[in-house]
């Protein structure tokens, strides 16, 4: 199992989550059209499939899963003052609440599918200082997930979170 670990700091403008790093799994899918179907049975719902927008944002509501179920993108993790991950089909990320994401560059066939622990709802905001405090006390909010959306009752989300 290779999973990497990140920690972003709150730049001012993306609160990031200074208590949950990011993770991301390399290469945990062999087949990657099976990625909706394992978030979806260990509760990891309210999923969706398409891209991954082209400008910072992140959710104060909801932590999120990322599977890459085709092609492969730069993206940045952290806002601007983050750092840029190549992730390719069949790679996962799971973003902790509060943790900006963006696609950089995308190959041109590249799709994603998300999801949320217990289907929760989610928002989409974008670093705006109208958005502080109350997105902090969101984030601090959120509950931690009782299940890993790849491995389900273990995994590296029940270890790290």
């Amino acid at each position: 199992m290779n999973v990497e670990t990140f920690y972003f700091d709150d730049d001012g403008e993306i609160p990031n989550n200074p208590d949950l790093p990011v993770l991301i799994y390399r290469h945990v899918f062999d087949d990657p059209s099976s990625i909706e179907e394992t978030f979806n049975t260990h509760n990891w719902q309210n999923s969706w499939v398409d891209g991954i927008f082209d400008f910072h944002h992140y959710h104060s509501v909801a932590h999120e899963v990322i599977g890459i179920l085709e092609g492969h993108a730069s993206i940045q993790l952290g806002g601007p003052l983050g750092k840029t991950f190549t992730l390719t089909a069949g790679d996962v990320v799971v973003l902790p609440a509060g943790t900006g994401h963006k696609a950089l560059h995308t190959s041109r066939r590249f799709q994603v599918v998300g999801a949320y622990p217990k289907g929760q709802d989610y928002d989409t905001l974008t670093g705006d200082p109208c958005e502080r405090p109350d997105n902090l006390k969101r984030i601090a909010q959120v509950e931690r997930p009782q299940t890993d959306p790849v491995y389900g009752q273990q995994g590296p989300l029940l270890e790290h979170w």
